[in-house]
Parts: C-alpha cells; sequence; structure tokens
C-alpha cells in the first residue's frame, strides 16, 4: 500500500483532475454536445483517459529530472528518499506518455498529434525549460494550450476556427510557472505583480468571450470565485513572498484552472457540463490535501 501511495504521489493526482477539466472545456468549445444526435462517450472517455496519462507522465519526469537537486531541496519525496527507484519511475512516467498519445490517437490522427506535442514540450520542459526564466514558464504553458486543443481536437473540423483560445491558459500557466520559481527558497514581489497582472488579463479576455457570446451573467458564476481563488492567495504572497505563501498561490492557480474551464464551457452555451467541470473542483480539492500539488 506504500508502494501504491508513492506512485499516486509523484503523479500528483489533484492536478490530474484539472487537466480533464481542460478536456471537457475543449469539448463544450468544439460544439460537438449541441450539435451530435448521439453522445460520443467512448471518444470523450479516451480523451480524458489520454490527458490523465500525459499530465501523469510529465509530472513524474519532473520528478525524475529533479532526483538531484531533490536530494537536497526536498529529500522527502519518493525518489530521493529511495521509496521508488529512479529506474521504475522512469519506466512509469514513459509507460503514461505512450498510453497518452496511443488513447488521443484512438480519437483520430490530429488528436494522437496534439498529445505527443504535449508529451515533447513536457519533457522539453522537464529537461531543460525549467532552468531558462522565459522558455520554462512558456513551455509548461503550451502544454496546457495544446491540452485545450486535445480537448478541442474530438471535432478536429473545429481546431481551425478556435486554436486561438489557446493563448489564453498558456498565458495563464505562464504566470503560475514563473510565480513557483520562488517555492522553496521564496521569491521577488516583481514576478508576482507580473503574475497578477497576467492573470487579470486571462480574465478579462474569457469575460470578453461570454460578452461577445452574451454569456457574460452566467460566466460570472464561475469567473467571480475564479478571481477569489487566484488573487487571495496571490495577494498574500506579494505581501509576504515567503516559499510557504508562494507555494500557497501556486497550489491555487493551478486547482482554479477547473473554474476557468467551467467559464469556457458556459461561453460555448454548454451551462451542464459548466456545472459538471466546476464539480471537479471540491475532488481535486480533496485530492489536495492527500497528494501534493508542486
Amino acid at each position: 500500500m506504500g508502494k501504491l501511495v508513492a506512485y499516486l504521489r509523484i503523479m500528483r493526482p489533484a492536478n490530474i483532475v484539472t487537466s480533464v477539466a481542460d478536456i471537457l472545456a475543449g469539448i463544450a468549445i468544439s460544439g460537438v454536445l449541441i450539435s451530435s444526435v448521439t453522445m460520443p462517450w467512448f471518444t470523450i472517455v479516451c480523451l480524458c483517459l489520454s490527458t490523465a496519462c500525459l499530465y501523469g507522465g510529465g509530472i513524474v519526469f519532473n520528478d525524475v529530472f529533479d532526483a538531484g537537486l531533490d536530494k537536497i531541496e526536498r529529500p522527502e519525496r519518493a525518489i530521493p528518499s529511495g521509496v521508488i527507484s529512479l529506474t521504475n519511475a522512469t519506466i512509469l512516467g514513459t509507460l503514461l506518455l505512450v498510453s497518452g498519445i496511443a488513447l488521443a490517437s484512438v480519437t483520430s490522427l490530429t488528436s494522437g498529434l496534439l498529445a505527443f506535442g504535449v508529451s515533447c514540450f513536457a519533457l522539453l520542459y522537464n529537461k531543460v525549460g525549467k532552468h531558462h526564466p522565459f522558455f520554462g514558464p512558456l513551455s509548461m504553458g503550451i502544454c496546457r494550450g495544446l491540452n485545450l486543443l486535445l480537448g478541442l481536437s474530438i471535432v478536429p473540423e473545429m481546431l481551425h476556427q478556435h486554436y486561438f483560445l489557446a493563448i489564453i491558459p498558456v498565458i495563464y500557466i505562464f504566470s503560475i510557472t514563473m510565480t513557483s520559481r520562488g517555492e522553496v527558497h521564496g521569491g521577488n514581489t516583481k514576478n508576482l505583480y507580473i503574475a497578477a497582472g497576467l492573470y487579470a488579463i486571462v480574465i478579462g479576455a474569457i469575460a470578453w468571450f461570454t460578452f461577445v457570446n452574451e454569456r457574460l451573467l452566467w460566466s460570472l458564476l464561475f469567473l467571480l470565485p475564479f478571481g477569489w481563488m487566484i488573487f487571495k492567495p496571490l495577494s498574500k504572497a506579494i505581501k509576504n513572498p515567503i516559499g510557504k505563501n508562494i507555494g500557497g498561490a501556486v497550489k491555487a492557480g493551478v486547482i482554479s484552472l477547473i473554474l476557468m474551464d467551467a467559464a469556457w464551457a458556459v461561453t460555448f452555451d454548454v451551462l451542464v457540463l459548466a456545472f459538471i467541470i466546476a464539480a471537479l473542483l471540491p475532488l481535486s480539492l480533496w485530492l489536495s490535501k492527500l497528494f501534493a500539488v508542486t
């Protein structure tokens, strides 16, 4: 049982729930739930399982590539503590990424290519990007942008119409990743203020899309708590930029992605799915109490 918990810990289950929310948001944007006579359950399940594998594999490789550094900064983690060997972690991460690509490919070649892109950028970030102040956050943001498009690829033709929406999660994750650099040793307020500005841009952009689609009032059900969830811990970190406060801001930023995805579903007139996505928030919060988010 201890081994199983350790393997779950390095996969960050609370984070995986947020990646599933991205897929559901992409599916909402595609319009397939409105236009289809029958619900494409099999495809939806495949895409959700695909993103779970991709995110889990990417996170596992994060710990694999950080194994040496974690011996110094986070020796309690599964790999440096010896609970899971570096070899077994590498095998697990590889199996998860390959499974994610395979599951997406069942949907379409386009979905498979997007899943492959997520894997490549995740590995790029883990191996090289995380050490660069700009390209690290950018590569991680691209992973989330591609993840939204992975959900949208349930109707490949719709990618040509809505591909530009991926820039919103790219900006958002860029700001979270940039903020997380001070999680261990503390950070400076400059990055935190930049993150606050980027958060505001993200909320403003989604609000504009909902206004154009005449769904602004409904979207506020999710955008207001979304703003509260991300700005409250961020303001605390700005006042006192110690590692603990920054870690709290990063954790809130990751989990609150669920509310952002719910707002996307409202924007494209899939209100029921928006509430289903929002219902993932308690699950992610519960898992975050059992397993680390960062």
